[in-house]
């Protein structure tokens, strides 16, 4: 499954700055396997200096980013499973910046956070092997707008690109 395959009805256009970091022959699975060694890579590359760095006073540090980007894949593996499951049941949004209220991503080392992000990525990747085609083209609804597993599991693909580009750009 490519991501051309993925239909606008799929998704609320909100996630559409997601899917535009996608190329649009990207395969699913091998975007999430070549896509943990680029996550890896990445954070592992960074001075342990820039890890606590914020490029402005309320913006996240590089540290809780990535724990934002694991958080967001961890709640996208769970929607993704949900929908391909055929459950109907609405799926509730989440409040990011809740969620890094608790998170303490500053007090973990970065050696825990990779092992975190691996943890889930190689998590999402068993459940992609494991769903049809059929399964992943089942429509729910998650944040109040109908959502797509295939869809749910190409944006996650595009989230951590952004967010990889924002520290480019932001922070180092």
């Amino acid at each position: 499954m490519i991501k051309t395959d993925v239909d606008s009805k799929e998704y609320n256009a909100y996630y559409q700055v997601y899917l535009n970091k996608l190329s649009d022959n990207v395969g699913l699975l091998e975007g999430f396997i070549n896509g943990r060694k680029e996550v890896l890579d990445f954070f592992m590359s960074l001075p342990n200096e820039k890890h606590a760095f914020a490029y402005a006073k309320g913006k996240w540090t590089v540290k809780e980013v990535f724990q934002h980007i694991i958080d967001t894949e961890r709640i996208f593996m769970y929607r993704c499973f949900r929908i391909a499951r055929r459950d109907a049941t609405a799926l509730a949004g989440f409040d990011q910046d809740d969620f890094m209220i608790t998170c303490s991503a500053n007090s973990k080392s970065i050696t825990l956070l990779l092992e975190e992000f691996t943890s889930v990525r190689d998590s999402f990747i068993v459940l992609l092997k494991t769903l049809s085609s059929d399964d992943l083209k089942f429509i729910g609804e998650a944040s109040g707008y109908p959502i797509s597993a295939r869809a749910i599991a190409f944006i996650n693909l595009g989230h951590y690109l952004w967010h990889i580009d924002v520290i480019k750009e932001r922070y180092l």
